[in-house]
This record gives C-alpha cells, structure tokens and sequence, in this order.
C-alpha cells in the first residue's frame, strides 16, 4: 500500500483550493482592464500640474492672473479623483474603519464583504450611473457652463465622468465580489493587500 508524498498532497490540497479556471479569467481580466484604465487616466495629472504652474506664473510674475486655471484645476482633479477609484478599490487602498477587523477571520472577512458588495456597493453604483447618467445627457441638452467665473467652460465632459466612474466601480466591485466569495467559502483570499495605517 503506497503512502502518499508530502509534494503530492500538497498539490491535491492546492488543487482543491484553486479556482475554476473561468471564475479566474474573469477576475484577471476585470482586474487587468481597470489596471489599464487607472494608470491610463493619470494623464490627467498633466493639466491639473500645468494649470497650476501657469496660474501661479502669471499671478506672481506676470501680474495678471488668468481666468481659466482655476475650472482647468477643479475639473482635472474632480475627473483624476473619480476615475482613480476603481483602481484603489483593486489595490485595496480604500479605508477601513472598523478597528474589529484584523481579529476576523479571512473566511468572515469574505462573508462581510461579500454582503456589503452584494446589499451597497453594487446597488449604489447602479443607481448612481442612472442618475448620472441622466444628468450628463441633460447637461449636453443644455449646454451646461461653469459659472465659477468669466471663462464658463462647458460642464458635460466632467458630468460624463461620473457615470464612468461608476461603471468601472461597478466592474471592480464584481471582481471584489468574486474574491470575498471565494474567500468565504474557503478561508483563503485570493490576494492579499499591504496594510495602510493612518
């Protein structure tokens, strides 16, 4: 009678533990495309530093403050704020609260994600992009401008951002889904992200 080899049970043991390879597929590619697409939208960061420069520039040297850095300014940031939320989500860098939990479980730890996924977030995206969704159409129907002063730059594109924005936390939310899920089911996450203290 052969006695199994420890190398052997150990991949029997992992085997079992391993995803369905759909269930991954799925999971790396949502994960890919919202990785993309969050360093991708950096570029954003270009005319919020430029505006800034420029703005400063003309007020302390030139005398003569300009009238459009400000709206460049609030908008860039807004858009770099909200479409950098996906990929926080996927790098596990949204805060937590609750000073309970590092004592729970990896397998409670899935069981209260998983729920919190299921009955707020994805809910709250869904509504969310359908609000938004309607108040971008509106503000393309309107011709919606800025009044934070003379210049009056158009409103839409910043408007567009927030039912994307929701999209793709919607999207990432599905894939934190199916790591809680599985981590609740078998006591294990598929990833584990570093710690941020505060």
């Amino acid at each position: 009678m052969s006695v199994p080899q420890p190398d052997a049970m150990t991949s029997t043991s992992a085997r079992k533990r391993r995803p369905p390879r759909g269930y991954l597929a799925v999971i790396r590619t949502i994960d890919k495309f919202t990785e993309v697409t969050g360093y991708l939208f950096v570029i954003v960061i270009v005319p919020l530093i430029l505006a800034n420069v420029v703005e400063v520039f003309a007020r302390y040297v030139l005398r003569s403050p300009t009238m459009w850095a400000l709206d460049v300014t609030t908008m860039s940031y807004a858009t770099l704020f909200m479409l950098g939320a996906a990929l926080a989500l996927l790098q596990g860098s949204h805060v937590r609260t609750d000073m309970l939990w590092e004592r729970f479980s990896d397998r409670r730890k899935g069981m209260i994600d998983s729920v919190a996924l299921l009955v707020f977030f994805l809910p709250t995206m869904v509504v969310l992009f359908f609000i938004s969704i309607d108040d971008f159409l509106y503000s393309i129907s309107i011709d919606e401008r800025s009044s934070s002063g003379a210049w009056t730059p158009i409103l839409w594109p910043l408007r567009g951002v927030i039912p994307l924005t929701a999209f793709m936390l919607f999207l990432q939310g599905i894939s934190e889904l199916m790591k809680s899920l599985w981590a609740w089911r078998t006591g294990e996450f598929m990833t584990v992200h570093e710690k941020i203290e505060i």
